[in-house]
């Protein structure tokens, strides 16, 4: 059960190892592309590669959500950034549980957006969980967690791709014990809980009074979606996708150099990747042979 590329290396790490799939579960169809005509997820296309059954549910609630499930004669789920809730009688069907892949050190970053969050907010660390799901919102014990580094100037999309695949590696590993029987359940402490709320796109804007670690975080935390933006005058709104640490002060926003440098609250960052609307990202030496901009200049 799961929708987008975050899942994909799960399904097919399970497929590739041998496990029967009778059912793939995802989200329906939605508009995308220019002609905003219904695709089907990630999961979806991998799942009709493989030659599997897809069912896109539009709820996992009620009587006959349940029976189906029911008939399928499994024995547990496989659920990973799949986008609905599984009530309790969903859960109740599988004789040896559901187990979930969790972009997070649980219980760090419970909820819709641990990647996100951890980048955000300059965590140094993070990892997978994987965890036998029960009612509430990520609360249910862990089978196994695995730990990365977040390097300084790692995005979200680096950190998503690298967190896709070891998620599917420890998930093996899970299922591996759970058919010796010998798979081990530790119950999440409290301390330590906090909660990755789904990112709104009022909080996407770059703030230049913040000190440079705040933007440098929030910028790459963002990358490459939803994007973190800035405005500049003759350009529009323009993606801000990897920054560094920079040199100099100034005004925030001001433009410090012909490197594109831009002074903070405190500090400086420098841009790295950024995209105009409509375009292709681009390196900052490239961006700024298509579009100057000079020392001096002030991103708003």
């Amino acid at each position: 059960m799961g929708t987008p590329d975050f899942a994909v290396p799960t399904l097919v790490a399970l497929a590739g190892a041998g496990h029967q799939i009778v059912a793939v579960y995802s989200r329906p169809p939605q508009p995308a592309g220019r002609g905003l005509a219904p695709q089907p997820s990630a999961v979806a296309r991998q799942a009709e590669r493989l030659g599997l059954p897809v069912l896109t549910s539009t709820t996992l609630r009620g009587d006959e959500a349940a029976a189906a499930m029911r008939a399928h004669g499994a024995d547990a789920a496989v659920v990973v950034a799949y986008g609905l809730i599984l009530p309790k009688p969903i859960l109740d069907v599988f004789p040896l549980g559901a187990f979930n892949v969790h972009a997070s050190l649980l219980p760090r970053w419970r909820g819709a957006a641990p990647i996100h969050r951890a980048v955000m907010a300059g965590d140094r660390e993070s990892g997978v969980t994987i965890m036998k799901m029960k009612e509430g919102l990520d609360t249910g014990p862990i089978v196994a967690q695995r730990r990365v580094a977040i390097a300084p100037d790692a995005t979200t999309g680096d950190l998503h791709d690298e967190l896709a695949r070891l998620g599917a590696d420890l998930m093996l590993i899970a299922l591996g014990a759970l058919e010796r029987g010998s798979l081990q359940l530790t119950p999440q402490g409290e301390a330590g809980v906090t909660y990755a709320a789904k990112i709104d796109k009022s909080e996407t804007r770059v703030d230049w009074s913040k000190n440079w670690q705040e933007v440098h975080n929030h910028c790459r935390g963002l990358s490459p979606f939803p994007g973190a933006w800035c405005e500049l005058a003759g350009a529009g709104r323009i993606k801000v996708l990897r920054t560094t640490e920079g040199a100099g002060a100034g005004p925030p926003g001001r433009v410090l150099d012909d490197k594109l440098t831009i002074a903070c609250g405190s500090g400086a960052v420098r841009l790295v990747q950024l995209q105009r609307a409509g375009r292709q990202p681009m390196l900052a030496d490239e961006f700024l042979r298509g579009t100057p901009v000079a020392p001096q200049t002030v991103l708003a």
